[in-house]
């Protein structure tokens, strides 16, 4: 089952899913701190301004596996759920490593959830540390079934 949450405002092409709310309290958090401190530092400022804009949010919500049926309580914990559809994973590094993605999609498979942002503190501009990650990837685009105009080809050299 595909769920789908994001809707897109056809006039800016925005996808309005909730995450416009969390980028703002990191671009808040990231302007008032700067880069270079721990994540935990970042994680406590991240709550207190999800907060005062009145963001509904989890922190620290536990993610069991099932192997086989049985449920193992593993001790993984998400940093964030906001609006209870998107996790938000913190960092605070020198750049978001092709691990830290799959950490998030597999958090993403294994709670259901369709949207993760991935988000690092520890980046002079805001741009470079985030990632917006979905559960199911956008499939790539079909190749055009236009036919192709023989009037359009250039003649061969000899």
């Amino acid at each position: 089952m595909r769920l789908r949450c994001r809707r897109m405002n056809r006039k800016d092409g925005r996808i309005r899913d909730g995450s416009e709310g969390v980028i703002g309290a990191r671009m808040e958090v990231h302007s008032a701190l700067g880069p270079g401190l721990l994540e935990s530092v970042y994680h406590a400022c991240f709550a207190r301004e999800l907060a005062a804009r009145e963001v509904p949010f989890q922190t620290q919500r536990p993610v069991p596996v099932v192997y086989k049926g049985i449920v193992i309580e593993c001790s993984y914990r998400l940093d964030f759920v906001v609006f209870d559809r998107i996790v938000v994973e913190l960092k605070a590094c020198d750049r978001i490593l092709p691990v830290h993605q799959a950490q998030l999609i597999t958090y993403l498979k294994l709670t259901g959830l369709p949207v993760g942002l991935l988000v690092n503190f520890n980046v002079p501009h805001l741009r470079a540390g985030l990632r917006r990650l979905t559960r199911d990837p956008p499939k790539s685009f079909r190749p055009s079934v236009l036919p192709v105009q023989s009037s359009l080809r250039r003649p061969l050299l000899k």
